[in-house]
This record gives structure tokens, C-alpha cells and sequence, in this order.
């Protein structure tokens, strides 16, 4: 009888065995943070997140120092590319979307920044300007835009994409708006349920 037992968990414990073994043998799941790196993975995951961003929502592009905030609404995305390529690609999106439309701010201190302080700033500028075209831009001062931030990450999302830009003040935010609605037939809206 002890011999049929011992027979009777020989399965068993090479199951386990084998278990063990396998998954020692595969490679470890990569550790997601809301953080990527690569150049496709950070398009992959900024299309798979704007069908679901909306009116209140923001975007930001930003440069490398951009700090990681602790505020649960916001989300971060690693492009390793240079700040206006991405923002090409982001603006381009949004354009495209259908759903919603930017309202595009920049830092009033990039207006400041000299050749001497930041080297390249120039041609940033004026690329970053090309890539905006004719789209009205907003300026604030940084620490403006934290406090905003602030306020909106509490109730709406914020994806924030990370860029390898080392320019400082060059970050790009973008405020969803609703592209199918606006603020004229809005007021006609309110005026006709106050009726």
C-alpha cells in the first residue's frame, strides 16, 4: 500500500517540477508604470488613449525635465524623440479626431529665452511655431499652468508625453475641447432650457 501512494504523488510532484521549471525558464513580464520608450510604443499608446479623451481633458508634450507629478489623474507616456516631432504627431491626431479640437498654450518665458542662455532655443521656437500653424496659441507663465493642472487633474485626465527635448520652457499643453459643439450653441442651449 505505501508503495502505491508513493506511485500515486510521482505525477503530481513532476507537474510541479515541471511547472517550476517552465516558468523559470520564461521571461519575466515587463513592469508597466505608465511609462514607455520607443517610438512606436508611445504612438500605439497615445491612439489607444484618445478616443477616450474629451472636452476638459489636456495633453501635454513636454521636455525632459518635466517633473512627475503625484496626482492621480495624470498619466505618463516616454516618447524618446525630439519635442517637435512628437508634437507633430500629437497636434496632427487631435486635428484629425474629430471629437475634439486644442486649445494650445505655451510657456511665456520660452518668449525670453535667448540663443546665448539655451542653444538651439531659436530654431525650436520657430519649428514648434511651424508646427502650430495658424491655430491660436495662449501663453502663460509655468508655474501658472502647475496650478491649472492642478485644479483639472483632480476631476479630468491629463496624459502628459515625455519627450528627450532639453530646451527648457518648450513643453506644449494642450486643452481638449469639444469639435463638434461650441460655446455659441451652447448659450443658445442654456437659453432655451431657461425658456
Amino acid at each position: 500500500m505505501k508503495n502505491f501512494i508513493i506511485i500515486m504523488k510521482l505525477p503530481a510532484i513532476f507537474l510541479i517540477a515541471g511547472a517550476l521549471f517552465l516558468g523559470g525558464c520564461t521571461e519575466p513580464e515587463a513592469q508597466t508604470n505608465n511609462v514607455s520608450g520607443t517610438h512606436e510604443h508611445w504612438k500605439s499608446k497615445f491612439y489607444e488613449k484618445l478616443p477616450m479623451l474629451g472636452h476638459r481633458n489636456w495633453i501635454l508634450v513636454v521636455d525632459k525635465a518635466f517633473p512627475e507629478q503625484n496626482a492621480a489623474g495624470i498619466e505618463y507616456i516616454y516618447a524618446n524623440e525630439n519635442l517637435n516631432a512628437v508634437l507633430k504627431q500629437v497636434l496632427s491626431q487631435v486635428n484629425q479626431s474629430g471629437h475634439v479640437k486644442p486649445i494650445i498654450y505655451q510657456d511665456k518665458e520660452l518668449n525670453f529665452i535667448t540663443e546665448e542662455q539655451a542653444s538651439g532655443v531659436t530654431e525650436l521656437k520657430s519649428a514648434i511655431k511651424s508646427t502650430i500653424g495658424n491655430q491660436p496659441v495662449q501663453t502663460l507663465l509655468h508655474d501658472s499652468v502647475f496650478k491649472k493642472l492642478d485644479t483639472e487633474s483632480k476631476l479630468f485626465k491629463v496624459l502628459v508625453i515625455k519627450t528627450n527635448e532639453v530646451i527648457p520652457y518648450t513643453s506644449v499643453f494642450l486643452q481638449l475641447d469639444c469639435a463638434y459643439w461650441n460655446g455659441d450653441k451652447e448659450v443658445q442651449l442654456r437659453k432655451s432650457i431657461q425658456k
